[in-house]
């Protein structure tokens, strides 16, 4: 499944021959601290074979982490190190680099990153400090922030992003220029019509041995379809439900083609008054499964193609790899200090089960006829989001087309009962998924934060981990609360 973050750890030394013999076995014992622990969470560590105490040793290990395309690089401090040496190491590297010093107080190890951390500076190369013991949680957790938002920032690079259809219902905010999207994030933006899209889906139902195995998984797993007549007012028919279910297969066929790496769907209008909606296609690329329930990594999918709502999901799949919750900021109910987020597409049947499973997920979940937005009617995947603490964020371009903001609020989605969820629901949209949300900040400074009628976010706290994604894409970090 997801790839594992590649982590290179440098450790630096003193220029000084006579003393490299008595500091090797020092070095060698907090390197391997470092890559141990690293290790047994679950990342991959390419650590230097010999303490950098030469320029020609950093120019080696600093090419090393080029070639092997490590996500982010460690700069180990335990001893008194030179600090030109970084300098040499650091050109050849991934950026922003942690400097890191170990708790050593037999040795200057604080003075050495302090020194090295200066000289950084001096040319412009950002970085992370981090002092401690690795053993301490909080000092751990300090450096896996820094290790998944900079390694985050860092697999941007070289990704493609298509959008199918372009800008939906004259959202401004979800249209951005793939220009700055390539200088900022060295990210492709490619242009797919929906009629691409439907070709596709419509190829996939001449040949629908796919399609029916998926129809007949979600008949058997999804809590309830509420079927109905082809003349009904609004509809949720099986040949509804196979276009939806085949957009999903012409999507992923899509992207396996080109490369793409995540995608916005339009939707409305073309699809949701002519064809059929969007919704599942769109949840179950979000998924951790597709709609036969098989197994996939998050495949990151905005409604209405809002390519900010794309960007924002993305980052927070690389950091956490999570399905992403899109989602409506519909309404506020002061009574119980709660917001109900909302909207037909993109909200991962996930958020249902909180499970990896999709059978644990698909038994919250039902097939409920799309409302009078969509005349072409089609499926809405209804669920209520299951409790949990969460992260919830959205980029936007404030004051400046090329001027990114990341709003940031943490807080938690709860439930008040299943009778009470649904009533809940019903009064803004009975067949939509809902999540409904307690934020750790008020009802006016949210509104005041945010310019933007879409959010997104996922379960877990990860606001240092987007602090730092923030840093090193020098992007504005606003936190809410």
């Amino acid at each position: 499944m997801a790839k594992k973050f590649k982590i290179g750890v440098l450790t630096f030394g003193d220029g000084r021959e006579f003393l490299k013999k008595d500091l090797e076995t020092v070095n060698a014992n907090f390197q391997k601290k470092v890559k141990t622990h690293l290790e047994n969470d679950g990342f991959e560590v390419l650590a230097a074979e010999e303490v950098i105490w030469q320029n020609r040793l950093a120019v080696k290990y600093g090419k090393m982490m080029r070639a092997a395309d490590v996500d982010c690089v460690i700069f180990n401090y335990c001893v008194w190190a030179w600090p030109g040496f970084a300098r040499v190491a650091a050109q050849f590297c991934p950026k922003p680099i942690i400097l890191y010093a170990n708790l050593n107080p037999g040795y200057p190890a604080m003075v050495g990153m302090l020194a090295n951390a200066g000289s950084l500076d001096q040319i412009g190369i950002p970085f992370f400090k981090i002092f401690g013991e690795l053993t301490d949680k909080k000092i751990y957790e300090k450096l896996k922030a820094a290790i998944l938002g900079i390694s985050a920032f860092n697999r941007m690079k070289g990704l493609t992003y298509v959008n199918v259809g372009g800008r939906s219902l004259s959202i401004d905010t979800a249209i951005a220029d793939p220009a700055l999207w390539m200088e900022k994030f060295g990210i492709d933006v490619d242009h797919v019509d929906q009629m691409e899209l439907v070709r596709r889906a419509e190829l996939e139902l001449e040949n629908p041995a796919k399609v029916e195995k998926a129809l007949a998984y979600c008949r058997k797993h999804v809590r309830k379809i509420h079927w109905t007549k082809d003349d009904a007012t609004m509809k949720c028919t099986e040949d509804l439900v196979k276009r939806s279910l085949a957009m999903y297969y012409a999507m992923t066929d899509l992207c396996d083609e080109f490369g793409y790496d995540f995608c916005g769907i339009k939707g409305q209008r073309e699809l949701t008054e002519h064809y059929a909606t969007s919704d599942i296609p769109e949840a179950v690329l979000n998924d951790y499964y597709g709609p036969a329930g098989e197994p996939h990594d998050p495949i990151v999918c905005s409604t209405e193609a809002d390519m900010d709502a794309a960007l924002t999901m993305q980052i927070f799949n690389l950091i956490t790899g999570q399905p992403v919750l899109f989602a409506d900021i519909r309404s506020y109910y002061d009574d119980k200090k709660i917001w109900d987020l909302c909207n037909s597409g993109a909200h991962a049947t996930y958020f249902a089960g909180k499970s990896k499973d999709p059978i644990e997920n698909l038994k919250n979940v039902e097939f409920r006829p799309e409302g009078f937005y969509y005349p072409a009617g089609g499926a809405s995947v209804y669920h209520i989001a299951k409790p949990g603490e969460v992260t919830l964020a959205r980029l936007a371009r404030s004051g400046s087309t090329t001027h990114y903001k990341l709003v940031v609020v943490h807080g938690e989605f709860v439930s008040f009962g299943a009778e009470e969820d649904e009533k809940l629901a019903a009064i803004e949209q009975d067949n939509w998924p809902h999540a409904f949300c307690r934020f750790d900040c008020d009802m006016e400074t949210f509104i005041q934060g945010i310019n933007c009628n879409h959010i997104h976010g996922t379960y877990g706290n990860w606001v240092e981990e987007l602090k730092v994604f923030c840093r090193a894409a020098d992007i504005e970090f606003v936190l809410l609360g």
